[in-house]
């Protein structure tokens, strides 16, 4: 045979002897890297797989040839049997070693997804899809072009089920949501099922309150939620805005100035606010307070002030210093343990800020306040202490 011959012939031995070796060393490889954390020496592995091409060549004829064929068929079956090995060692390396379902659950996102911002990564949700979910009316169109269009974007640490709760809970809150599910894969891409708020101004009032109707001089720059005094002669009642409109500097009644969210007006990422004039407001007050104002003549509304707000300054600080909040789910704790007990600040470096147990919440817990299975905690620290300290609950 030429010489071509002769190398195509010794390739086609060695892949069909390298085979069963192959799978040999791959086994190996990936046997010895998981139960011992011990790469076997890559020699011992080409011997073995030698020795079995040997074994298996006499079958299929590999013993019946002589100089390039043999040396090339020889040569193909330790480059398989090497790259078995390093596949199989390597994969030894990265199986995790107990698969839960709580694992499975608290995946992570990909990498490749991962931006770099400061210290910690965050990660931007890009939204696939938006449907409508059975049972509901369908959301409109305005609605999923601004979820399609908003920037979502999260802490990167964060396991996909918690990326899905909290972007559920901000649709919810940005866009007025009756209900909304969320599903993420690995690569950042969301495809949400949304349902519209099916009740408006009556889910606003709180459950003592009243609704009342005003047509009063609106103030510029009134957004749901604000608290105003409404003068109304002999008594100043206190109220919560839960709907105004207001005609702006050129008196006209524009019903797209109503803050008041609708399927066809949903509420967006920027608070709408009135633009000032004659108008109409709707505020929320007390049940004792509703005949003051039905029967008394509204004069003026005046704002209230809530202050400066503390708490953005006081996390603004933490997150300068390198802290971040989490919040720990306890899955692991001796029965009777308690906050002091286990001393989290001292072994962990972590501050527990509140305990959250069957619905309710402990506000900056003591020392004698008990930890048990189930338990959520807020806690703030170092990332890698968190993280510890979540290893340890779990």
């Amino acid at each position: 045979m030429s010489l071509p011959e002769q190398l195509f012939l010794g390739v086609y031995l060695g892949v069909l002897t390298g085979i069963l070796p192959g799978v040999v060393a791959w086994a190996l490889g990936f046997i010895f890297k998981y139960f011992t954390r011990v790469t076997i020496p890559a020699l011992g592995v080409m011997a073995v797989a030698v020795a079995l091409a040997g074994v298996q060549g006499g079958l299929l004829g590999l013993l019946d040839v002589e100089g390039v064929t043999q040396v090339v068929a020889v040569l193909v079956v330790m480059m398989i049997a090497m790259y078995c090995h390093s596949r199989g060692d390597r994969m030894g390396a990265e199986f995790p070693h107990r698969v839960t379902l709580r694992g499975i659950k608290d995946r992570t996102l990909s990498a490749d997804v991962v931006k770099r911002v400061g210290k910690f990564g965050q990660v931007r949700l890009e939204v696939d899809e938006v449907v409508e979910m059975e049972g509901y009316a369908p959301v409109s169109d305005d609605t999923k072009r601004r979820i399609e269009e908003g920037d979502w974007t999260f802490p990167a640490h964060l396991s996909v089920a918690e990326l899905e709760s909290r972007l559920a809970a901000t649709l919810v809150d940005e866009f007025d949501l009756a209900d909304v599910s969320v599903t993420l894969d690995e690569q950042g891409r969301a495809r949400i099922v949304a349902a519209p708020q099916v009740g408006g101004l009556s889910r606003r009032v709180p459950r003592d309150g009243r609704a009342v109707s005003l047509d009063v001089l609106v103030p510029s720059g009134v957004a749901l939620g604000d608290e105003v005094d409404v003068d109304v002669g002999e008594k100043t009642v206190r109220g919560t805005v839960v709907s105004a409109r207001s005609g702006g500097k050129d008196g006209d009644d524009d019903p797209k100035k109503d803050l008041q969210p609708s399927e066809d007006a949903p509420a967006v990422r920027s608070a709408p606010t009135t633009t000032g004039g004659e108008g109409r407001l709707t505020v929320a007050v007390g049940g004792a307070d509703v005949n003051a104002v039905l029967d008394g003549e509204p004069r003026r509304v005046l704002v209230r002030s809530r202050g400066s707000r503390r708490e953005y300054e006081l996390i603004s600080l933490l997150r300068s210093a390198g802290k971040v909040f989490d919040t720990v789910e306890v899955r692991n704790v001796e029965e009777g343990a308690t906050v002091g007990s286990i001393d989290v600040r001292g072994t962990y470096g972590v501050v527990v800020l509140a305990i959250r147990r069957d619905g309710s919440r402990t506000l900056a817990p003591r020392g004698d306040d008990g930890m048990r299975e189930g338990d959520s905690l807020f806690v703030v620290g170092e990332r890698s202490d968190i993280e510890v300290f979540k290893g340890a609950v779990r």
